[in-house]
């Protein structure tokens, strides 16, 4: 046998390496793009897409490290889509075709690792090729999609800061109604305030003070602790096994607090799970009955009272077809809404609601809140509230309920809060927004936007 003929004889003895076997990375940045088209083209949510048990199955797929890697890519992608697709516009002579969709979110997913996260260039730029080149709808914009984001590397530094200073971090639809509802000045204070991921605050059963100390946070006005900064899980940290608080936004706190003293006192929280909301109310003394229709809410709200070691009579229906048998002291409706306030944690929402969708919610809290208002007493209070920052979900709704004689506006004292007295209207409501709350050293600003009104059922 030749040199030749042998060389080639164990060649062929040797294992054979897939032809098609990707590079490291390139499958997260596959679903990434996936993903990232499915909240962009198809409005879908982020957090149904990247449920753990229910969520896309490539993202379900793929290892932990990888899970957060696209966690981390979409959310920059989404939390700077303005600022991204100008400067990716800039860098192309003619814009892309209609039908190149798949082309642009590759260069969005490329483009959030080389502006905003700690991804190496390079690592980036080649990934983006090898994404394109496997894609038949991309092949063909493979040098493009190269040269583009080499580009985009070398000029980012010049790039960024005249984008930013120029346009709008949100959707235009959206900026449009919010300079419309709140003005320029503060319009743009709350799509600035959505470019930080929000902070982690937490509802305690005791002294806020001890447990600020206790993990290194500050007390905030709504008596919440805000943490610092920190990796990890928060189910790591002291008193979360004894059960001594729970997670919940600063904002998201408030309205159980607007219905004074519970002690002794019936209350439905109407729409309940997760079940912070009810945690608070039982906190505060109150007898309650926690509702919510879907099962597998409620499981998680059962558990969440357990491991708070609190109890409440739970029951699965639609709030709408509630009659209870005995009529309320009081009410909290925490309203399904546009979640619009949540931007800071749900980057995703001005992409996948619309000005349709607000209206068709609003209408929808409506109905609710007249429904709540018959489970109560005459003279009981409803609370309602949402995490809107739309008045017409909130102010302009609960004016033609006030208007029509179904309810009385009962004023919140603005003094209740120190430190977040702009959150109180001149009706007595409370509004805030994610611009409020400014940062402090070691802790970030912000807070959910929501609007709570307390309403009395005329007597």
């Amino acid at each position: 046998m030749s040199e030749r003929s042998d060389s080639a004889a164990k060649r062929s003895r040797q294992p054979s390496k897939p032809l098609t076997a990707a590079k490291p990375g390139l499958e997260a940045r596959q679903t990434a793009g996936k993903l990232l088209g499915a909240v962009l083209d198809k409005h879908v949510s982020l957090d149904g897409l990247l449920d753990p048990v229910s969520g896309n199955p490539a993202f379900r797929a793929l290892p932990d490290a990888d899970r957060g890697l696209v966690k981390a890519i979409l959310h920059a992608s989404l939390r700077n889509l303005p600022h991204i697709e100008t400067m990716l516009a800039g860098l192309v002579s003619t814009p892309l075709p209609e039908g190149a969709r798949a082309l642009q979110h590759t260069l969005i997913v490329a483009a959030a690792q080389i502006v905003y996260l700690d991804v190496p260039d390079h690592s980036a730029v080649d990934l983006a090729v090898e994404q394109a080149q496997a894609d038949p709808r991309s092949r063909r914009f493979a040098s493009l999609t190269n040269a583009i984001l080499r580009r985009l590397s070398r000029e980012k530094q010049d790039l960024l800061p005249a984008v930013a200073a120029s346009v709008p971090a949100v959707p235009a639809w959206f900026y449009a109604r919010l300079t419309d509802i709140y003005g320029d000045s503060h319009a743009k204070r709350i799509s600035e305030a959505q470019l930080q991921p929000s902070a982690i605050d937490l509802t305690v059963k005791g002294d806020p003070s001890v447990w600020a100390e206790r993990l290194g946070g500050t007390v905030l006005p709504t008596g919440s602790v805000r943490l610092p900064a920190f990796e990890g899980q928060v189910s790591s940290l002291p008193g979360f096994e004894d059960g001594e608080w729970w997670v919940q936004d600063a904002a998201a706190s408030l309205p159980a607090q607007l219905f004074g003293p519970l002690a002794g006192h019936r209350v439905v929280d109407l729409c309940a799970a997760p079940g912070g909301k009810t945690a608070q109310l039982i906190a505060a003394g109150a007898d309650v009955t926690a509702l919510d229709q879907s099962p597998n809410r409620m499981r998680r709200l059962r558990g969440n009272l357990e491991r708070l070691g609190f109890a409440a009579k739970t029951v699965e229906i639609n709030m709408a077809e509630f009659t209870p048998d005995r009529l309320f002291d009081a009410a909290l409706l925490d309203a399904p809404c546009s979640s619009t306030g949540t931007i800071r944690r749900h980057p995703d929402v001005p992409y996948t609601k619309g000005p349709a969708d607000i209206e068709k919610l609003a209408g929808l809290q409506e109905r609710l809140l007249r429904h709540a208002l018959t489970v109560v007493k005459p003279g009981g209070l409803v609370v309602f509230s949402n995490c809107s920052l739309d008045p017409m979900e909130g102010e302009e709704m609960v004016d033609r309920l006030v208007a029509a004689g179904l309810c009385h506006r009962v004023p919140v004292d603005s003094t209740r809060f120190p430190g977040l007295t702009d959150a109180v209207t001149a009706k007595g409501e409370i509004r805030t927004t994610p611009a409020m709350l400014p940062a402090t050293d070691g802790f970030a600003g912000g807070l959910d936007g929501f609007y709570a009104a307390v309403l009395r059922r005329p007597a």
